[in-house]
């Protein structure tokens, strides 16, 4: 098991390969469409949201307060990530993200920026969204909260033990990639 600790250097992105188990600790922020467009169009992020060196998680948790006001994750689990693909590249290379958090991969724009600027995609367990959030210690911040609502606001969050595995790196490799060549020959055999 791989320990990413955050801020995740370019250099510590480029160590990891494709299957690679990390256990990510630190401060990630949450990001799924709404946020990756308003970027792509030139939107710009608050100075507290400082995504250099860091991680963006493709996730629109479940956020409740508590009796003292505070806000607690009760689910985190990873959205869909392909849905970014028009944007996500552009987001590695202006803002260095070295890591992106989701599910089911991203495409070849994408696969091509984690390769040119020292960045992995990280695949997170679908359906395992409360055992997820048990990995969230606190939420630091929330923004953008009343512009795009809470699935698709950036949510600053903590994490410790954050379990995920490599499966785009920047190495050009993509498990995704691969894995779909491979299904696609084996139903060529049946067709």
């Amino acid at each position: 098991m791989n320990s990413i600790d955050v801020p995740f250097t370019e250099e510590k992105a480029r160590a990891l390969r494709v299957g690679d188990p990390v256990s990510i600790n630190g401060i990630i922020f949450t990001g799924r469409d709404v946020v990756h467009k308003y970027l792509h169009e030139g939107g710009k992020l608050p100075p507290e949201v400082n995504l250099a060196d860091g991680i963006i998680y493709h996730c629109g948790p479940v956020v409740i307060k508590d009796e003292q006001g505070n806000w607690k994750v009760t689910a985190a689990g990873p959205t869909t990530s392909i849905r970014e693909e028009p944007y996500q590249w552009q987001v590695i290379r202006d803002f260095r993200v070295r890591g992106v958090i989701g599910k089911g991969g991203l495409g070849e724009k994408t696969l091509n920026a984690c390769k040119e600027y020292g960045c992995v995609y990280l695949h997170a367990i679908g359906g395992a969204a409360q055992v997820l959030a048990e990995c969230i210690t606190r939420v630091r911040n929330v923004y953008f909260l009343k512009e795009f609502g809470s699935p698709e606001a950036i949510w600053e969050l903590e994490v410790k033990n954050f379990p995920a595995v490599v499966t785009m790196d920047s190495h050009g490799r993509s498990l995704h990639k691969e894995v779909f060549a491979a299904s696609q020959q084996e139903l060529a055999k049946h067709l």
